[in-house]
């Protein structure tokens, strides 16, 4: 059974920097390809970042030059780092991945950014 658990989340004033890490368990995860969403209270969950098992990254625009994501395949974990944050990046943040043809997804963390 594949989990992912996610920390990193906190209260962070506008402009500052959080890093996020997610943690897989039960996956050869150096196969699969990892992202991040986030769901802001009251609205739908969206995309923010994507990492292949190559390495390949994708942004969603809004975080585009503001947030990257990076994974350790030894310690089985994907991080993303965000900086410059804003009040609109308050959001849950959840870690995904796809296995066996089914999305996976942590518990998810909180971000609340003050301005």
């Amino acid at each position: 059974q594949v989990q992912l658990l996610e920390s990193g989340g906190g209260l962070v004033q506008a402009g500052g920097s959080l890093r996020l890490s997610c943690a897989a368990s039960g996956t050869i995860f150096s196969i699969n390809s990892m992202a991040w969403y986030r769901q802001a209270s009251g609205k739908q969950r969206e995309f923010v970042a994507q990492i292949t098992n190559s390495g390949t990254t994708k942004y969603a625009d809004s975080v585009k030059g503001r947030f990257t994501i990076s994974r350790d395949n030894a310690k089985k974990t994907v991080y993303l780092q965000m900086t410059t944050l804003k009040p609109e990046d308050t959001a849950v943040y959840y870690c995904n991945t796809i296995h066996l043809g089914k999305n996976v997804w942590g518990q998810g963390t909180q971000v609340t950014v003050s301005s």
